[in-house]
């Protein structure tokens, strides 16, 4: 089942083309890494998915229905998106991981938040944490479980291990292969060549700003 396509999608700032033509497909469960130099356009390509930016020409469709017809933020609740840097806001952790709920009116599901914190190795005392006294590689973690807490469909990841050290690399990895395996489609941007294909079901390799290839590895 394609659950996300590119259309023939053209994005140009500043009249500058930042990418061109872009047709892909991605299937429900798939696994995508995103290779190529920097500045080839991949952070564009994942803003793009998550509706964060529009295309100049073309379009680009959610389960056959063309992102034109849908509101930004029911959008953005079925494609994440975890940036390199993360943002987070307020003054405590805790603050963080109620606002997804703050913005659904849903009740705050301490279960959910502590079986994520289990996932990531992290302490139940990280929710009383203040922001501001977070590692970088500590708000990334906490970024990631703030974008889990509603399982989106997509979850794009851009560069999420590059503050992070080898042992909470792998952590985060293993966490991410986990959600794959449970049915959440992956496109994940990494400069990393033994990452791109340790996990990934394809990778995708842009360069100048086109979809060079799109490599099926298993």
């Amino acid at each position: 089942m394609t659950l996300l396509k590119f259309e023939n999608v053209t994005y140009v700032k500043d009249n500058n083309t930042i990418l061109k033509d872009i047709s892909v497909d991605v299937e429900k469960g798939d696994f995508i890494s995103i290779v190529g130099p920097s500045g080839s356009g991949k952070s564009t390509f994942l803003k793009l998915c998550s509706y964060l930016i529009s295309p100049t020409e073309g379009d680009i469709f959610y389960k056959n229905t063309s992102y034109k017809e849908y509101d930004p933020i029911k959008w953005r609740q079925c494609i994440a998106y975890c940036f390199q840097t993360p943002y987070l806001f307020g003054d405590t952790v805790m603050d963080n991981l109620k606002f997804p709920y703050s913005i659904r009116n849903s009740k705050f599901d301490l279960s959910k938040v502590e079986q994520l914190f289990t996932d990531f190795k992290l302490s139940e005392d990280y929710l009383k944490r203040e922001v501001r006294d977070l590692s970088g590689g500590e708000k990334q973690r906490i970024a990631l479980i703030r974008t889990l807490l509603f399982k989106p469909d997509i979850l794009l990841l851009d560069e999420v291990t590059s503050a992070l050290d080898v042992d909470n690399t792998l952590i985060v990895e293993g966490v991410i292969e986990s959600l794959n395996e449970k049915g959440i489609t992956i496109l994940w941007v990494t400069h990393n060549p033994k990452q791109s294909k340790k996990y990934a079901n394809k990778v995708l390799t842009i360069e100048n700003g086109r979809a060079k290839s799109l490599e099926v590895l298993k």
